[in-house]
């Protein structure tokens, strides 16, 4: 396992692949019962792995509950990092749902209990909800850093506007940065390359990718009649092979795995971790997570990124058909296209 440091506004080291742990209990019906997800966590660890991904709501609590008696005696070995916006139960309540600052404070004294820790090395608010400004999440992340209840804050699953104008603010008032964002991205789910990838890389955020395996669609599984989370999980959280570019994109997965010597599942990992974000994998089993692991030892060549590009491709959308047009683009470089070096980074 390699390691990254997240973003640009922080010196924090991370493994190169993410653990995510909402399968870590059964409280949803479907998941790893508590002995199999300690030795997935304890695989993971001997692998070199030391990013931890859950939420409080993940399994009702019960995820958090795992990890806090897991990591018992071992806490400072691992970035743990877990979210609330959702709550950790359908009964939460109104006050208790959303990301006020007061919901922000009752679900991060209540993740600690569960996770038997002083603090959350990184907090993430797990969604935009709508009306709360980030103003006022802003100042609650600040003052929990102050506090010593968090370390970094982070925007999982926001627009790339509400992103933006968050950093921007918390970057003129000189409080606590935003350190990173939290996406789906997947070669089922490329949308956050239009402007979430973009925005991230060029405001120097760690990027985060969950689901890099459609929901396991881009294993191939459920060609072979299993069932997993398409059942499991009642169909969220799940990307169903249900057009023909899908059936053509699982297509040349299976065939670039052939050729690679790899599976499937390590191929489409491979592939949203060469475009820049630490993908989150959550396996349910060792099993799974060995599976997973090898997806680290593979480098796709650029010809077999180019293959996957290709038939993954989403329609350009406004205003980068207009800007990415190499006619506008020729003169609003004078004439000397051929002959300018793009930057690697995109510009903000």
């Amino acid at each position: 396992m390699r390691y990254k440091l997240f973003g640009e506004h922080t010196g924090l080291r991370v493994s190169e692949l993410v653990l995510g742990t909402g399968t870590f209990g059964t409280r949803w019906g479907h998941g790893a019962e508590p002995a199999e997800a300690r030795r997935v966590l304890e695989t993971y660890a001997e692998a070199g792995g030391n990013f931890l991904d859950t939420a409080d709501g993940y399994q009702f609590g019960e995820s958090e509950e795992i990890l806090g008696e897991a990591l018992q005696g071992k806490r400072d070995e691992f970035v743990l990092a877990t979210k609330f916006t959702l709550g950790v139960d359908p009964n939460r309540g109104i006050l208790g749902t959303g990301n006020s600052r007061k919901a922000m404070v009752a679900s991060l004294e209540a993740s600690l209990k569960r996770l038997r820790s002083d603090r959350i090395d990184l907090y993430w608010v797990h969604f935009a909800d709508g009306v709360t400004p980030v103003d006022e999440i802003l100042r609650g992340f600040d003052d929990l850093a102050r506090a010593g209840k968090i370390l970094y804050g982070g925007l999982s699953d926001f627009p790339a506007w509400r992103v933006a104008r968050a950093a921007t603010i918390a970057e003129l008032r000189g409080t606590l940065p935003i350190a990173g964002i939290q996406v789906e991205h997947s070669l089922v789910e490329r949308t956050p390359e239009q402007e979430l990838l973009p925005m991230g890389k060029a405001l120097g955020l760690g990027i985060v990718a969950w689901s890099p395996l459609g929901g396991g669609m881009l294993t191939g599984k459920y060609r072979r009649g299993e069932a997993g989370r398409a059942q499991g999980f009642g169909g969220r959280v799940f990307q169903a092979e249900n057009s023909a570019q899908r059936t053509a994109i699982l297509d040349e997965v299976l065939k670039l795995a052939e050729e690679t010597g790899a599976t499937p599942g390590q191929v489409a990992i491979a592939w949203v971790a060469a475009k820049g974000a630490l993908p989150i994998i959550g396996p349910r089993s060792v099993e799974q997570l060995k599976d997973n692991l090898g997806a680290a030892e593979l480098k796709l060549a650029p010809e077999q990124i180019a293959r996957l590009d290709e038939v993954s491709a989403l329609p350009p959308v406004f205003p980068y058909t207009l800007l990415d047009n190499p006619e506008n683009q020729q003169r609003y470089t004078g004439g000397k296209l051929d002959q300018f070096d793009w930057p690697k980074t995109p510009v903000a």
